[in-house]
């Protein structure tokens, strides 16, 4: 029998940290452009590939694998 979890959707997120302005978030892969595209800061609107934008190698990893 399920559970209430079980039935929960399950979205994983991505951590990011502008190399600007150095703002801290997270978004769904979803949400993002791919990590070779460009991506504005949401604060300071500085521009980069996106995957200067993501924390660790994990979350560039899991970005790259959810998209």
């Amino acid at each position: 029998m399920p559970t209430p979890r079980d039935s929960m959707a399950h979205e994983a997120f991505v951590q990011l940290s502008c190399p600007e302005c150095s703002k801290t978030w997270e978004s769904t892969p979803s949400e993002l452009p791919a990590h070779d595209e460009n991506f504005s800061c949401p604060e300071c609107h500085a521009t980069r590939r996106m995957a200067l934008f993501t924390r660790t190698d994990r979350d560039l990893e899991n970005l790259k694998r959810l998209q």
